[in-house]
This record gives C-alpha cells, sequence and structure tokens, in this order.
C-alpha cells in the first residue's frame, strides 16, 4: 500500500519539481516575459498539494514563505493554500466531539455545523458554551495515521527532490525536513498549542495584541476550545478603509507585536498568515491559532538582535558577521560577493533603491563565484524566517509607506536589546583579534622553533638586548598582522592594533640602544 502511495506521490511532484527546476534558472534573470508560465507552473504545484491531502497542504503552506526555494510567482499561488482548505463533512467530525463532550446537545447550547474555516490538520467550528461564544478546533478524523504515513515517505523523496531542483539546496534539506516533521508533529497535539497559547498570552499581557482565553478543562489531544473573539481579516483592505482603521499604524503595529515576540522571548507566533490575524474596529489587532510556533535559544536571540543592529547602522561587514555566527553562511562562501549583496540590501531597507546597474553587476559576480548566494537555513531559524516572511506579505498587501529599519530601531530602544547586542559585538570582536594574533603568530614557526631550540643563549647578557629586539619584532608583527586581518570587520579597534604595534617596536629598538 505505501508503495503504491510513494509512485502516486512521485508521478503527481516530480512534473512540478522538473518545472521548477528550469524556472529558477530563469527566474532571476527574466524581464517578465515568462510571468504567465512561471504561474502556470506554480498552479500545477498547487493542485498537486491539495490532490496528495494534508501532509503535502501543509508541505505547500511551509514552502509558500520559502523565497530560497521558490521564485515569487511560486510563493503567491502556493500562498492561497494557507486559507483555501477543502473542509470535511460535519459528519465525520461530530463522533470525535462527542467522544469528549457526550452528546453536542447536553454539552453545548449551540453548535454551527458548518466550519468557519478548513486547516491541513484541523476544523474549526463556533459554538456556544455555558453562556459564552467560543471556538471549538477539531482534528481532522484519521489524520495521524494519515501523518505518518505520508511523512515517511517525504522522508526519502524529499531531500533527492531538493538536490533535484538545485544542488545548493542540500545545504538546507536536512533541516527544512527536520524542522517540517518537528512542527507538524506538534500541530497534531492540541494540548502543545494550548500550552503555547498560554505562555504567549503571558508573555504579551500589555501589549497592542488580543489573545483568545483557552478553556483549558474543556480541551484535549483532538479538540481546542477558545473564546469567539470576532474581527476584520488583517487584509481586508476595503471594511478596514470603511472602518476608518489607520492601515500604516496597523502594519507598523504587526510589526511591533511579532518582531517584539522574537527579540524578547524564548516563543514567538510563526504562523502570521491572513487567517491568523484580524483587527477590530479600534484597529487593535487579534491573533489566532498557535499550532505552529518558533523558538529561539538565548544565544541566537541574541546573535539575530546583533544582526537587526548591524542592519539598522548601515554596517554589511558586522551583518554578514552576525549572519556566520548564526550559521546561515556555507563553509566555502565568497565573503566579499556576500558583503556587497547585503549592502544593496542595507541601501534598499534605508530608502535607498540600489540601481539596477549595481545589481546585474552583483549578479554577475556571484554567477562567476558560484551558481547562487550559499546561504543555509539553520533549522532553529527556519520558522523565523518563515514569520517574517509572511509579515512582509501584509506589509505589502497594504501598500503604505512604511520603512522595516524605523520599527526595527523602535523595537530595539524600548526593548532595550541595544547594549546587549553591543556587548555581544565587543564578545565576538575581541575573540577576532585573539584569532588574528594566534595566528599570526603562527605564521612563523621557524622562528618559534628557534627560540626554544636557543632557549641557553637568552640567559646570556651579551645576547639580552639582542633577544629582547627580536621578540619585540615578532610581538609587533603578530599585532600588526593581526590589525590588519581584523580591519576589514573593524576598522577602529584594527587601527588602535597597528598603532600599539609600532609602539611595541619603537619600545624594542630602544631597549637595543
Amino acid at each position: 500500500m505505501e508503495y503504491l502511495r510513494t509512485l502516486k506521490i512521485l508521478f503527481k511532484l516530480l512534473p512540478p519539481a522538473m518545472a521548477l527546476r528550469r524556472d529558477r534558472k530563469e527566474w532571476a534573470s527574466d524581464t517578465g516575459a515568462k510571468t504567465g508560465r512561471y504561474r502556470r507552473n506554480a498552479q500545477k504545484a498547487l493542485d498537486a498539494f491539495v490532490s496528495l491531502g494534508p501532509v503535502y497542504i501543509k508541505l505547500g503552506q511551509w514552502l509558500s514563505s520559502r523565497a530560497d526555494i521558490l521564485p515569487q510567482p511560486y510563493l503567491e499561488e502556493l500562498s492561497k493554500l494557507q486559507d483555501a482548505v477543502p473542509v470535511v463533512s460535519f459528519e465525520k467530525i461530530k463522533p470525535i466531539v462527542e467522544k469528549k463532550f457526550g452528546s453536542l446537545d447536553a454539552a453545548f447550547e449551540e453548535f454551527e455545523q458548518e466550519a468557519l474555516s478548513g486547516a491541513s490538520l484541523g476544523q474549526v467550528y463556533r459554538a456556544r458554551l455555558a453562556g459564552q461564544d467560543v471556538i471549538v478546533k477539531v482534528k481532522r478524523p484519521g489524520i495521524e495515521k494519515t501523518i505518518r504515513r505520508d511523512l515517511a515517505i517525504l522522508k526519502r523523496i524529499l531531500p533527492l527532490g531538493l538536490r533535484l531542483i538545485d544542488p545548493n539546496l542540500r545545504f538546507s534539506a536536512e533541516a527544512m525536513l527536520s524542522q517540517f516533521i518537528d512542527t507538524i508533529n506538534e500541530e497534531l497535539d492540541y494540548t502543545a498549542e494550548l500550552a503555547n497559547l498560554k505562555k504567549i498570552r503571558n508573555n504579551m499581557d500589555n501589549s497592542a495584541v488580543i489573545i483568545p482565553r483557552a478553556y483549558e478543562e474543556h480541551s484535549s489531544r483532538e479538540i481546542l476550545v477558545m473564546e469567539y473573539v470576532p474581527g476584520i481579516k488583517i487584509t481586508d483592505i476595503t471594511e478596514l478603509d470603511r472602518q476608518g482603521i489607520d492601515r500604516t499604524r496597523l502594519v507598523i503595529d504587526v510589526h511591533k507585536v511579532f518582531f517584539t515576540m522574537l527579540l524578547r522571548y524564548s516563543i514567538f507566533h510563526a504562523d502570521p498568515h491572513p487567517g491568523n490575524i484580524s483587527v477590530t474596529d479600534t484597529g487593535r489587532l487579534i491573533l489566532y491559532d498557535y499550532g505552529m510556533v518558533g523558538r529561539l535559544d538565548d544565544e541566537s536571540r541574541r546573535r539575530l538582535v546583533r544582526l537587526y543592529l548591524a542592519l539598522v547602522e548601515k554596517n554589511p561587514s558586522r551583518t554578514v558577521n552576525a549572519m556566520n555566527e548564526l550559521g546561515m553562511l556555507a563553509p566555502d562562501h565568497n565573503r566579499a560577493v556576500i558583503e556587497q549583496a547585503i549592502g544593496l540590501t542595507v541601501q534598499a531597507l534605508h530608502g535607498r533603491k540600489p540601481s539596477e546597474m549595481e545589481v546585474n553587476s552583483l549578479l554577475e559576480i556571484a554567477n562567476k563565484t558560484m551558481s547562487r548566494f550559499p546561504f543555509i537555513l539553520p533549522k532553529h531559524l527556519a520558522l523565523y524566517m518563515r514569520m517574517a516572511s509572511i509579515i512582509e506579505g501584509i506589509y505589502k498587501s497594504h501598500d503604505v509607506d512604511f520603512k522595516f529599519v524605523n520599527v526595527l530601531r523602535e523595537i530595539l530602544e524600548e526593548e532595550h536589546l541595544v547594549k546587549d547586542a553591543y556587548v555581544e559585538e565587543l564578545k565576538y570582536t575581541l575573540g577576532n583579534f585573539a584569532k588574528s594574533i594566534d595566528a599570526a603568530i603562527s605564521i612563523a614557526p621557524e622562528l618559534k622553533r628557534y627560540l626554544e631550540d636557543n632557549r641557553s643563549l637568552q640567559l646570556q647578557n651579551a645576547g639580552r638586548h639582542k633577544f629582547g629586539l627580536l621578540s619585540g619584532s615578532i610581538l609587533a608583527s603578530a599585532v600588526f598582522v593581526g590589525s590588519v586581518l581584523l580591519y576589514q570587520y573593524e576598522p577602529a579597534v584594527a587601527m588602535g592594533g597597528i598603532a600599539c604595534a609600532a609602539v611595541i617596536m619603537a619600545v624594542s629598538v630602544l631597549k637595543k640602544g
């Protein structure tokens, strides 16, 4: 049975994979003439995911924010999977609810049989419980067995499929698959989602976002009951304008809520697609669905703050340092090319659009040195990238005057994160400086060996001054070479090191005299 299922999956996915392989190669240099073809191919991929069921619908949702894998037309088409998932009939859902509550009529004052929404793993219904309007989220029937079967197949075919599309994706294939499997397994357990909701609600208690209260005593692994908090969908521009909502302020609030969550706390909401964010008629955000969350350890979060501070301060070199520390660059990356790319990104973030000549020049250099920029998406950052990508999509849908770096600067200052970032930057700089000096000393092993072999000569007065000059020369050279190596990262510190080398050499010469 699994063999037949594998053949069906390969039959459905191989044609879209081959089309994607060609489209990726042409997308970077295309002038827009083939956009229609890209969209048609993306639609075929979407249809294939839907036809293969929940795991592949979830995979399509996951890929819809992966700009490192898919061209923009694919991202836009697959994003439709976020809300348009086929609904299972209520007759199949009812036994799951009654297993927990008994008779629906006895447990609920009202239970609407038409689902409010259908997700890839569960469905949402509106009901009335103990005089309160509630939302009842119910897991799809037989979903766990289906998930186990299809994940086993996916483990075999996805890494090979990504390598077929682009060999460079081998860097992120394993991390992506691991994160995807962890996430989908966590989403299957509604008690885990309940814990996520409570944690985030506690963290964001005083913020501008409304987080529904959960009914813990009525929830289980298969069912989650929450208070019903209606609102206007975040991308319903017509209704938002009719209500007089300031959409520029709204976009700023969305970024503040999600990036404060990311940079301040250990857990963040990782699925902020438009179906999961609504707005009250007073402009306050409402956040739903806590099945997909991301977690960052303290060290990774501090490095991420360093990355953002470098972007705010328009420093491509420090940005690349932070990216490397986060594990986002391949071991053999070309630093000069990456810094140039980051430099253009920084220009754009601060309001200066790079010229077409600059972009073309960068692509030409990149194509000569590597097939693509060697960015890796580590497992612990995959959900962060997903969150950031979806937030960007919300901003684009509103088309308002908004600069991310300005909001980012406010967040870093309001959350008192700038000082921590500078401390981390200093640690990184001093560590690099120490490594540079060590590397500089190691370039003269013959001199070190000479000193060790002739240690007895060092005790003779006649040779003491010569040794002092030689030792001073070696130390000054080490500091000088280390400072030169450090210059591309921290010019100010490097210049201080060069001055220090000059002082050491001068003292050695004076002592000789």
